[in-house]
């Protein structure tokens, strides 16, 4: 049971409690450059996943083989294998979605996410642990570029994946795809997603912390 409830957590942490983007504050660079469009912030997002899964997996694997003396190198070179692979495949099969992301795509060598798990996470866990959190990493990630894209496309372009919203495209406020509007709603997102977490649970009344208690006499137990 104990074993099912850590499984969880490792999946799920990432979405909202410890989400990478809007709550620890890494991958800022792609996360504000290339989410002008949603269906960028899913291209971008899936390739992260895609890396954090394989080096979790790899770096965990091997963490008793790395000397301490050269981790962070090792570290670096295994995730800049998969984002050398990931980025042959996308030029090969998705050209446009390639050329979209540009440089960005390479960047996810030195994303502080991808380095993070691996110091903080993948080096120091079981292999179904760190394949977990990378994956809740990775979704927590494409959720929060597919969330910014989609509100800066939406305000900005007045479309959603490509489709046209009536009144919206005849008059798009072309801020939200400036650098500005990025900030604008990448703040909005980071205020809404911390008042979800900090939601307190509701106190559970009982007779000692009701208002009512004086005139109810244990009335509403019956």
């Amino acid at each position: 049971m104990n074993g099912e409830r850590t499984a969880l957590y490792d999946l799920t942490k990432g979405i909202i409690k410890e989400n990478p983007v809007l709550v620890t504050m890494l991958g800022m660079c792609p996360t504000l450059a290339v989410t002008v469009l949603a269906v960028n912030g899913i291209g971008m997002g899936l390739a992260t996943t895609f890396v954090l899964v394989c080096s979790n997996l790899v770096i965990s694997l091997l963490k008793n083989v790395i000397p301490k003396a050269v981790r962070l190198p090792c570290f670096i070179v295994i995730i800049a294998g998969f984002v050398t692979f990931i980025d042959f495949m996308m030029k090969g099969y998705l050209p446009g979605l390639h050329s979209a992301l540009g440089v960005f795509l390479q960047l996810i060598t030195v994303n502080c996410i991808i380095l993070g798990r691996a110091e903080a996470f993948a080096s120091r866990n079981n292999v179904g642990r760190s394949l977990l959190d990378g994956l809740g990493m990775g979704i927590g990630f494409t959720l929060a570029l597919f969330a910014m894209g989609s509100v800066r496309e939406i305000l900005g372009l007045g479309s959603w994946m490509g489709m046209k919203i009536p009144y919206l495209c005849d008059k798009p406020m072309t801020i939200f795809i400036m650098p500005a509007g990025g900030f604008f709603v990448l703040g909005c997102l980071i205020a809404l997603v911390n008042k979800i977490a900090k939601r307190k649970p509701p106190k559970e009344i009982s007779c000692e912390n009701c208002p009512n208690a004086a005139g109810c006499s244990g009335q509403c137990k019956a």
